[in-house]
């Protein structure tokens, strides 16, 4: 399947541009556009919050994103990654006409992805530097980090749900059930017995 994906910032411009550029394109190379998606949006809005969303999700391998250029995917770089970065981990691929960007099988995507990995490397990596210098930060100024030595939360998921834990309990429902119901661990539930209902 061939896809034709036009976006315009404002109702002042005009989809015609694109759409001319794209179907020229694809008269020259021999084949139909199958499908249309056009939208008149931000490149600044994310792309799963747009029509552009929609069609990630439902893509195939081999179908074919057509666009004028990558600015039309986005308007920053790390948006257009990660949508190339999709486009590439489910398959298909990416043509734009102005720049002549091809997103395929050729060693330039694959360069692409090791491109890919990399950033997505760094940014863990700043992410854990970052947090590691926050918490020295707090530790230096005398700010005690955690939860004090030998005090538990006061707040549980299952607090104000005694009552119905006993109901349950006595029409015969196991702890394993009661943690479903209530979407939490089993030893959840039997810690909240043993220590919480218990006292009362």
């Amino acid at each position: 399947m061939f896809y034709g994906y036009i976006r315009v910032s404002s109702d002042k411009q005009t989809v015609e541009n694109q759409r001319f550029e794209i179907n020229h394109f694809a008269r020259e190379k021999g084949f139909v556009i199958d499908g249309w998606i056009e939208e008149t949006i931000s490149g600044t809005k994310n792309y799963d919050k747009r029509q552009l969303g929609k069609l990630l999700n439902r893509i195939k391998a081999e179908d074919v994103i057509i666009c004028s250029e990558l600015s039309r995917l986005g308007r920053n770089l790390f948006m257009i990654m990660e949508i190339l970065n999709t486009c590439m981990n489910k398959g298909c691929k990416v043509w734009t006409i102005k720049d002549q960007y091809r997103l395929g099988d050729d060693i330039e995507s694959k360069v692409l992805a090791f491109a890919f990995g990399l950033s997505a490397e760094i940014e863990r990596n700043l992410i854990s530097q970052r947090t590691k210098e926050a918490l020295a930060r707090k530790k230096a100024e005398g700010i005690t980090l955690g939860r004090p030595k030998g005090r538990k939360s006061s707040i549980v998921k299952l607090t104000g749900k005694e009552q119905t834990i006993r109901d349950l309990l006595n029409a015969g429902v196991s702890k394993c059930e009661i943690a479903r119901i209530f979407k939490v661990n089993r030893m959840t539930v039997a810690n909240f017995i043993n220590n919480r209902m218990k006292q009362n």
